[in-house]
């Protein structure tokens, strides 16, 4: 037994050296062993990592072949600082050399350890070459970010959750009004930028109540929100807008919002909205238009039916005025008489042109027929006034139909402009009916 204990404990140290061998051949870092002047052992993955064929073509050779003249210095000095009883060296970043002259870098670590009986240095190399390829990558890419960003049409602005601003683009300090501002923006919130923020219908909205507030306290994404800013210079533009957080893993991410200045798009838009619901001759509602809210209207229940009287309104012989005097002042003739159907009617009530000479009104509240009476008679009063078109003097009278709205009445737009029209048509006289043109003073009419 006893000649047999030194034959097992030499067996289990050449097991346990196999072992380890075998596990530092097998490491995917960089492993080899130097005496501070040569390479004394090298392991597959240093031998890849220096692009040897073969462990001759490292060991055995100067340290210096495999260690960039900038990084030499640095290695042995740590190397000296090693003992065998104390930790290993801190790691440190060291350029390596491959055997065709391409330089590498690497991160190692030293410790102090025997080779064959003298002091030698075992070093673990990693490869740092996939990362920094990751870090440059990352660089380009917030570089390319930052590039692109900077050149958009649209404003950006970053805000932290206690919403201050921590970026914001050239599009958004030209958008706010903010580019030639000596105040620096960046660390401020929006309530201290010299503007002031507006909701969808022009109202003032607080910082508190725009969708990136929202965003920062839960966390969702809020996209094509429209707001605007009133600007220090007095101008006021339109934006269209998303916000959504930087970071949705970050319960304190900051969020980013994104709008483009939509101010002529909606300017235009609204030109055209008009344009399609306005009469283009006296700006007054066009038949789509006062047909519609008369559908409103009677769409309306009892109690909220805002609409109580409609008047059909004719000019009685205005084929006349065209026939004798020209279009272009029949023309000015359904202008005036538009503005002075405007300026007799209450502010709440609507007047629209149905076409030529003909006219709508819808009364809003009024109940009582002898108001209702009083309203025609004023109507008629105010465009039977003498009108002067180009040297000529022209009246014009009016005929003018009244259908009362009913509570839940069944009819149609289409069948109370009927009923209005037939209306209109019983209270016009014979003698305005035929249209009749009475000579006046030279260079005046009398169209009546």
């Amino acid at each position: 037994m006893g000649d047999d204990k030194p034959a097992d404990g030499i067996d289990g140290a050449a097991q346990a050296d196999a072992c380890y061998r075998s596990l530092v051949e097998r490491l995917p870092d960089g492993i080899w062993v130097h005496d501070g002047t040569a390479v004394v052992y090298a392991n597959p993955a240093t031998l890849r990592l220096l692009a040897a064929d073969s462990a001759d073509q490292v060991v055995g050779r100067p340290l210096t072949d495999f260690v960039h003249p900038t990084s030499i210095s640095a290695l042995l000095d740590r190397a000296r600082t090693l003992t065998l009883a104390g930790p290993a060296g801190a790691p440190a970043e060291t350029t390596l050399l491959r055997l065709d002259g391409v330089g590498i870098s690497v991160e190692t670590v030293s410790v102090l350890t025997t080779w064959h009986g003298h002091p030698a240095y075992q070093v673990v190399i990693h490869d740092l070459t996939a990362q920094h390829h990751a870090e440059a990558a990352r660089r380009r890419a917030e570089h390319y970010f930052t590039t692109v960003v900077s050149q958009l049409e649209e404003g950006v602005v970053v805000i932290d959750p206690e919403g201050r601003i921590e970026a914001m683009n050239p599009a958004a300090e030209r958008i706010f009004g903010t580019e030639r501002s000596d105040e620096q923006v960046i660390g401020h919130t929006i309530q201290s930028l010299p503007l002031v923020l507006l909701d969808a219908n022009a109202q003032p909205l607080p910082p508190s109540r725009h969708p990136i507030a929202r965003t920062l306290a839960t966390g969702e994404t809020i996209t094509g929100y429209v707001f605007g800013v009133d600007r220090d210079d007095g101008q006021r533009r339109w934006l269209s807008g998303s916000s959504r957080l930087l970071n949705p893993d970050d319960a304190r991410s900051s969020a980013v919002s994104s709008f483009a200045d939509i101010t002529e798009f909606r300017a235009s838009r609204r030109q055209l909205e008009y344009q399609a619901t306005h009469d283009s001759l006296t700006g007054l509602g066009n038949r789509s238009l006062i047909l519609s809210r008369l559908a409103t209207a009677l769409a309306s229940t009892a109690e909220e039916q805002p609409v109580s009287t409609v008047l059909f309104i004719d000019l009685d012989g205005f084929k006349a005025i065209n026939d004798t005097l020209g279009h272009a002042i029949g023309d000015t003739v359904l202008q005036i008489v538009a503005q002075r159907l405007q300026r007799a009617l209450r502010s709440d009530d609507i007047v629209g042109r149905l076409g030529g000479d003909e006219f709508l009104v819808l009364l809003f509240g009024i109940t009582r027929p002898q108001d209702t009476e009083a309203l025609v008679a004023r109507l008629r009063k105010t465009t039977a006034e003498p009108i002067v078109a180009r040297g000529h003097r022209i009246e014009v009278n009016a005929s003018i139909g009244v259908t009362e709205l009913r509570s839940c009445d069944p009819r149609t737009p289409e069948g109370v402009l009927h009923d209005a029209d037939l209306a209109m048509y019983r209270a016009k006289p014979a003698r305005r009916h035929q249209g009749t043109i009475t000579p006046g003073r030279p260079g005046t009419s009398q169209v009546s």
